[in-house]
């Protein structure tokens, strides 16, 4: 687990674009977080990684929006769904097997459906609400996910080879 720290709101979208300029067709991010702990944030981040020029806002009545960037963004978020049959109606395999990058937001909720090497970001508010502490469980195969990828001079950074 690789762990950074965001002071901001700015420093967390930061962290969001460095991670959309490795993006690939196929890869799939996890995010797990409380609501209100930068999910969406870091998901508008990775949409200006990508080049995408529309504003990013969360799909929580629409289960999806869809943006148009170097790569098509697929932004899941399953706050409200009830059962994976909604998401299995939604046509999921399309997304996630498909031609662009895909975002979960709740991926929690829709673990089983995840391939082996997706990319696991758990978010936490922390510093009664100042910040926000940013975990990221890389895949295995993934070496292009490295940390310099995405440090920067604005978030501390540990690495904890316990999980």
């Amino acid at each position: 687990m690789n762990i950074l720290i965001s002071k901001s709101a700015l420093q967390t979208i930061n962290i969001g674009k460095r991670l959309g300029k490795v993006l690939k067709k196929g890869d799939i991010i996890a995010l797990v977080g409380d609501l209100g702990s930068g999910k969406t944030t870091l998901t508008s981040g990775i949409a200006a990684g990508l080049e995408v020029k529309d504003y990013v806002r969360s799909p929580t009545f629409t289960l999806i929006n869809e943006y148009q960037g170097r790569i098509p963004l697929y932004h899941f978020d399953l706050y409200r769904l009830s059962c994976l049959t909604d998401l299995e109606e939604l046509g999921w395999e399309e997304y996630f097997y498909g031609e662009g990058a895909t975002i979960i937001e709740w991926a929690q909720k829709c673990k089983e459906l995840l391939p082996q090497n997706h990319l696991r970001i758990e978010l936490k508010v922390v510093d009664k609400g100042k910040s926000r502490q940013i975990n990221i469980f890389l895949p295995e195969d993934r070496n292009r996910w490295a940390m310099p990828t995405l440090q920067g001079n604005y978030a501390k950074s540990q690495r904890n080879s316990s999980r």
